[in-house]
């Protein structure tokens, strides 16, 4: 039953008309961008963390992902959990030339949302990766947005890994 679903899951996202157009606009983002930072929660800052270390060593790119328990934990005491991201990201003064990952399976995580902000404040080019509801708050708010039609972690975890590394894949070939 659960292969089906994730089958089905997987030709869905493989269908996308707008999937080539979205690599090719993810890609141009990536080799435009001076900085690269991921965020994510839970699973999402697990994907995060790895594609940080995979896009800095494949492509050679200054990367940051917000996942150190004690930083986490530092910013978060000192300005509340749902400001804690924004203000990390504050401190590096994102601008045009760099570019946002930002990664919430629900999108709802007022976290993610405010980091969001927060680089749009800047003028920041920023990818989505969300899930569950299509009218999610941050589905909307990225240059670039991928929704998974999903309720179910597993495959929106999945399918967002899956596209952030075509997308580094992409990039890789060139180099």
């Amino acid at each position: 039953m659960q292969r089906e679903i994730y089958k089905a899951s997987y030709e869905e996202f493989f269908g996308r008309e707008d999937l080539g157009d979205m690599l090719k606009s993810a890609k141009k983002l990536v080799k435009n961008a001076d900085r690269i930072f991921f965020i994510g929660n839970g699973g999402s800052n697990s994907i995060a963390s790895h594609m940080m270390e995979d896009f800095g060593k494949m492509l050679r790119k200054k990367t940051f992902a917000f996942s150190d328990p004690s930083l986490i934990t530092c910013y978060a005491n000192d300005y509340g959990y749902e400001r804690a991201f924004a203000e990390w990201l504050k401190l590096y003064e994102p601008s045009t030339s760099d570019l946002l990952v930002a990664i919430s399976s629900s999108g709802t995580s007022r976290n993610i949302i405010n980091a969001t902000q927060q680089a749009k404040d800047f003028s920041c080019p920023i990818i989505t990766l969300s899930g569950f509801a299509e009218s999610n708050p941050l589905s909307a708010m990225g240059t670039i947005n991928l929704h998974v039609s999903s309720s179910s972690y597993g495959i929106v975890e999945t399918i967002h890994q899956l596209f952030i590394h075509m997308v580094l894949d992409e990039c890789d070939e060139e180099n």
